[in-house]
């Protein structure tokens, strides 16, 4: 798997990841009132996902010990301050979550 293969990742989200971006966006567009800034921040991580179904299993293993472990990586929007947490399974990546760079994430997942 990787850059030269035919076929890229299925790239699914679970609930939580689904929940994740709803209350990112749902901030962005209510708290902050800002629609522009959800509208871009929507867009980036439909461009990552699409990106990650291609490269998924080039990135690194997270550094942490115990997410390391469990095989989780990251993936970083290309324009703001958030990434993905993930997983391959098989030939599917699964997002199981979405953070922003300075949110203490690696304590979340049990």
């Amino acid at each position: 798997m990787g850059w030269n293969k035919d076929t890229g990742f299925k790239v699914i989200f679970t609930d939580d990841a689904k929940e994740h971006l709803k209350n990112i966006l749902d901030y962005l567009f209510f708290e902050l009132n800002n629609a522009q800034a959800a509208y871009s921040v929507e867009r980036d991580m439909k461009e990552t996902a699409q990106r990650l179904s291609g490269i998924a299993d080039s990135l690194k293993l997270c550094d942490n010990s115990k997410l390391h472990a469990l095989g989780y990586r990251t993936i970083h929007l290309k324009r703001h301050r958030y990434f993905m947490l993930y997983k391959i399974i098989d030939d599917i990546v699964r997002v199981d979550g979405i953070y922003h760079d300075l949110q203490g994430y690696e304590n979340i997942l049990r």
